[in-house]
Order: structure tokens, then C-alpha cells, then sequence
């Protein structure tokens, strides 16, 4: 039934499903794991690198799944990568035209709010198809404060204290759930980040070549984004194997002294 409604985006099934707008949630669905949390003093987001090639050459290349769109705002990506460029080049001119015509930075809702716009533009009009890419947004400005978004590619956006998207992010997002506290702090959102990504990602052991973690941070009036380096990923990657250590030792310990019957 599905292929007679599948041709184009602006065709609706009998049951009331745009199947073009589907099949790109299911392109996003197997793409690379982004996770972002929203703490007290700043934003972490993290994601899975796809590409770990050795001969690849990263030395000018800043990064290839979190994009700063301008001084207050940072994204992440899963998805179709030409399509995430298409869209950061676009943010970043909305935020800067923005900038030029009233002389302050964009507040963030309202930037993510507008490429959703186009988005949407892109599941109703023929002869278009839906940007395969869904985007997680961690700002700052004056009205709200720090935040973190996320949207798709229907159109849709909703706010969030912390969420994943890509590959696994149902299983990640059940563990925020878990471990998501209200107050936490960047350095334990740091530790969170490795500590889901661990327990999540389809790999035996996690290394730092499979991470890029970026933090969002207030410091003397103006907001500060950076890329952790290799020595800090792999410090924390270090930590959480040790507590997880330390929590079967633990586990054992306890099985040892209950009594048998």
C-alpha cells in the first residue's frame, strides 16, 4: 500500500502518513549518535564519529558533527551530512542578517523556529524532498538563559533538558531518564555523556577517536564553546571505566556477604 503514496512528499496515504517524511526519520535513525544535556552552568553535546579513517587529515578540519553557528550557539548533527551543511550555512546567515538589522545576537528559539520554517517548506511543495538530517541546538541569550533544542525533518521542534538523536537513541534516552538530575553541573554532565555513550554505542571498548564532545559556557559576560582535545576525552572515558569497575566490585562484594540458602 505504502508505494502507491511514496512518490512525493506532498501525497498523504489513507491513513493520514507523509511516507517521504517517514523515510528521512528512518535515514536519521541510522546515522552517527548525537546526545545533548542542559546543565545549571552550560550545555554538553556529544556525538559518534562515523569516520575514523587514519588517513583522514583533521588537523585544519574543525569538525564534522558540531557546527558553531555564531557566538552563542552551537548545533549537532545525524543524518545526511551535505544536507546538515546545507542547513548550518543557512542558520549561520539567518543569525548574522539577524545581528546586521537589529544590532544583537538572535535569541535561540526564534533562529531554530525560523529553519524549521524552511524545513517544513520542504515537506509540502513538489518536486522537494525533506532535508534527511535532524539537529540538536545548545545556546544561550539574555531572555532564557542556556537551552537545548532539537528538530527534524517534518518541521518539528520542542525544548529539552537533555536528549539523544541518531542510531541508539532510544536505549540513550531511556538512561537520561535514569540519570538526569536537575541541578548537575557540566563536569557531571561530562561524565554523563561518556557514561550513556559507553553503554549505548555498538562498540566493545570506547575510544576517544569515537568521540567529539563540545561544552557551551558563560564565562566573564560572553559565551565560550569548545571542542574537548583527545587527552580530556580519553581522561574521562578512563574515569567512567573505573567507577564501572569499582561498581562490579561492589555488586561482588554484596553477592559474596548475602547468605546462601
Amino acid at each position: 500500500m505504502a508505494r502507491r503514496y511514496d512518490s512525493r512528499t506532498t501525497i498523504f496515504s489513507p491513513e493520514g502518513r507523509l511516507y517521504q517524511v517517514e523515510y528521512a526519520m528512518e535515514a536519521i535513525a541510522h546515522a552517527g549518535t548525537c546526545l545533548g544535556i542542559l546543565a545549571k552552568d552550560g550545555i554538553i553535546l556529544a556525538a559518534e564519529k562515523k569516520n575514523t579513517n587514519v588517513l583522514l587529515d583533521d588537523e585544519n578540519f574543525f569538525s564534522d558533527k558540531i557546527y558553531k553557528l555564531y557566538d552563542d550557539m552551537v548545533c549537532s548533527v545525524a543524518g545526511i551530512t551535505s544536507d546538515a551543511n546545507v542547513l548550518t550555512n543557512e542558520l549561520r546567515l539567518i543569525a548574522q542578517r539577524y545581528f546586521l538589522q537589529y544590532g544583537e545576537p538572535m535569541p535561540c528559539e526564534q533562529l531554530v523556529s525560523w529553519l524549521c520554517n524552511i524545513k517544513q517548506a520542504y515537506t509540502q511543495y513538489g518536486g522537494k524532498r525533506p532535508f534527511g538530517v535532524s539537529i540538536l541546538y545548545a545556546g544561550w541569550d539574555k531572555h532564557y538563559g542556556f537551552q537545548l533544542y532539537q528538530s527534524d525533518p517534518s518541521g518539528n521542534y520542542g525544548g529539552w533538558k537533555a536528549t539523544c538523536i541518531g542510531n541508539y537513541s532510544n536505549a540513550a534516552i531511556s538512561l537520561l531518564k535514569q540519570d538526569y538530575k536537575e541541578e548537575i553541573s557540566l563536569q557531571e554532565a561530562k561524565a554523563l555523556v561518556v557514561k550513556i555513550l559507553s553503554k549505548t554505542l555498538d562498540t566493545t571498548k570506547l575510544s576517544p577517536e569515537k568521540l567529539e564532545i563540545a561544552s557551551l559556557y558563560r564565562e566573564k559576560n560572553n559565551t565560550k564553546m569548545s571542542i574537548l582535545k583527545h587527552e580530556e576525552v580519553k581522561r574521562l572515558i578512563e574515569d567512567q571505566e573505573r567507577v564501572e569497575k569499582e561498581e562490579e566490585a561492589q555488586k561482588k562484594r554484596e553477592a559474596e556477604a548475602r547468605p546462601s540458602t
